[in-house]
């Protein structure tokens, strides 16, 4: 396969996250988080709400860190990225590389976990892999902070339309699961007739009834 050239990344990366703009995702489920926080927890998962989502983890946000506190049994904290979920990937991509950094140096120990669901699984693509020269993303991870990354969970990524995350950087490969559910047209490509028809699949209710939200815990839970 020949060399992939920047600027066609660029426009596909663009055509993307043009089309999580025009889509409304509905409304999620406002879920309350535990009041108390640990100071240095065993892992934490850094999770990313899809466009339109409540403040918050979001619904798959919160079912996985759930399921996690269940499949792990260990101390686990959520901290829920802080962004307008609209557009705005890279306000999101700043808030969470933010976040991981300062967890890192606080609590060098803590497994870190990172999600997204639809845009949010774009805000950790940025974060981790695809920094973008058209948004105004300031604060790209160092190396040094890889090893504190135990897991990335990545649910309805529209970047699959590119590739997935481990072909930009491949440090995570074993270190990641991407699910896209069924038809789900944000994360499988297919033509603009379909969409309508297959929008029911990207839904977060679809990730969840299909096990994919327990799946990614299984697969977090043995890497924390």
């Amino acid at each position: 396969m020949g060399r992939v050239r920047v600027p066609r990344w660029s426009a596909i990366i663009g055509a993307a996250l043009f089309t999580f703009s025009t889509i409304v995702a509905p409304q999620q489920l406002r879920l309350t988080l535990d009041a108390e926080a640990v100071a240095c927890p065993h892992a934490e998962l850094v999770f990313a709400r899809g466009r339109m989502e409540a403040p918050g983890p979001g619904e798959i946000g919160a079912t996985l860190y759930n399921l996690l506190r269940v499949k792990a049994r260990k101390d686990i904290s959520l901290y829920a990225v802080n962004y307008p979920a609209n557009t705005e990937v890279d306000i999101g991509a700043n808030d969470m590389s933010r976040h991981i950094l300062g967890m890192i140096a606080r609590c060098p120990s803590t497994r870190i976990v990172v999600g997204g669901y639809s845009l949010g699984a774009a805000v950790s693509d940025v974060v981790l892999a695809v920094p973008l020269p058209f948004v105004t993303f300031r604060n790209p991870l160092p190396a040094s902070a890889a090893p504190n990354i135990a897991a990335v969970a990545l649910f309805g990524n529209g970047f699959q339309w590119v590739g997935p995350i481990t072909s930009f950087s491949p440090v995570y490969r074993d270190r990641t699961i991407e699910l896209c559910h069924g038809d789900d047209p944000i994360c499988n490509p297919t033509i603009p007739q379909n969409w309508r028809t297959r929008w029911p699949d990207h839904l977060a209710p679809a990730y969840i009834k299909a096990g994919m939200v327990n799946q990614a815990a299984n697969f977090i839970a043995a890497r924390i």
